[in-house]
């Protein structure tokens, strides 16, 4: 796929929520952490959707049903119902669909979000590789999933059972800090058998595909913390997308992304959705936002002015990525960001 290169994210006059139609958003990291709303979500959400905009929630964790996910949310404040919600779960059961007979058995290592993604679309989920599946499944387990379970799989998977898996995620958010996701666990059953499981979720095709099927959002706009799954899957299916900083990425690997990891706007948090986006204009041999200029130095970014910390970050970003181009930049950002706060 052939697409510009983005050298600076992107202004919008408009309010986010009144220039898209549907809010594609991830949850761990964005919405919640460890269970708890993040500041300002619930509030950010409840305006944008008064005002019109379609919230739909994308997770790659596939390990609770969209059923339980919407109770969780609308016990946080946020009135959702599970057709909202599209997990990797129900991305990675119609691929599998797509390639077993119909009724055909599916070993699941993982947690119940798989198998009721499986029995909709009429898969027979099972426990043992002595239960002749057509395909081995695995998905986010949670913390307390068997060790064994690991070794079911890879006694199919040697026996010429086709693999996939739900995400790759190495890790994912906890209230006590960053745990292994299911993307470890996907590591150790492929060092146990040498194979490749297909996956589904973010960034991958399968996961936007579900995701367009299920909300039939013309005008989406990505939201996501994650620069590999959430920018990249907005990336791969040629949409827009928000980085909010509430979870994962940092502003100096925001600073060092590829192009397929430069999201189209940069917020703080999810107000981001209710507010135009300022724009990043050149301004001599560096770039402008609001009363910051950078520039790429030889061996560093600078930094000067002064205001708004997000947008001295989007000037950063504007110096980085074309001082970058299609790569990553290697310039020091550390004292920029640093006097930003970040």
């Amino acid at each position: 796929m052939s697409q510009t290169v983005r050298t600076r994210p992107e202004g919008s006059t408009q309010a986010l929520s009144e220039a898209y139609d549907t809010a594609l958003l991830d949850l761990d990291g964005v919405v919640y952490a460890g269970g708890n709303a993040i500041a300002h979500a619930v509030e950010s959400l409840g305006t944008a959707r008064a005002g019109g905009m379609h919230l739909a929630y994308v997770t790659n964790n596939a390990l609770r049903t969209p059923d339980a996910v919407a109770d969780h949310l609308t016990e946080l404040g946020i009135p959702t119902g599970p057709s909202d919600v599209i997990t990797s779960a129900q991305a990675v059961a119609r691929l599998i669909s797509e390639q077993v007979p119909a009724g055909a058995r599916v070993l699941v290592i993982g947690g119940e979000g798989l198998r009721v993604a499986l029995r909709e679309r009429g898969l027979e989920p099972v426990d043992s590789a002595e239960d002749d599946p057509a395909a081995v499944v695995q998905g986010y387990g949670g913390p307390e999933l068997p060790w064994g379970r690991f070794a079911e799989a890879s006694y199919a998977i040697a026996r010429g059972v086709p693999w996939f898996a739900s995400n790759t995620d190495l890790t994912i958010p906890s209230a006590r800090g960053i745990a292994p996701g299911n993307g470890a666990a996907v590591e150790v059953v492929r060092i146990a058998t040498g194979a490749e499981p297909q996956v589904a979720g973010k960034p991958l095709p399968p996961m936007h595909r579900e995701t367009i099927l299920r909300t039939g959002a013309e005008r989406p706009l990505v939201v996501g913390d994650r620069l590999d799954t959430d920018i990249e899957g907005a990336f791969n299916g040629e949409v827009d997308s928000l980085l909010v900083l509430t979870g994962v990425t940092d502003g100096a690997q925001l600073l060092a992304a590829p192009p397929q990891h430069r999201p189209t706007y940069v917020d703080a948090d999810l107000r981001g959705l209710l507010t135009g986006q300022p724009e990043v204009v050149e301004a001599g041999d560096g770039f402008r936002c609001g009363g910051w200029t950078a520039t790429a130095g030889s061996e560093r970014l600078e930094l000067a002015g002064d205001g708004e910390a997000m947008d001295g970050l989007r000037a950063l970003c504007a110096a980085a990525w074309t001082a970058a181009g299609e790569g990553s930049c290697e310039l020091d950002g550390g004292k920029a960001l640093a006097r930003l706060g970040l």
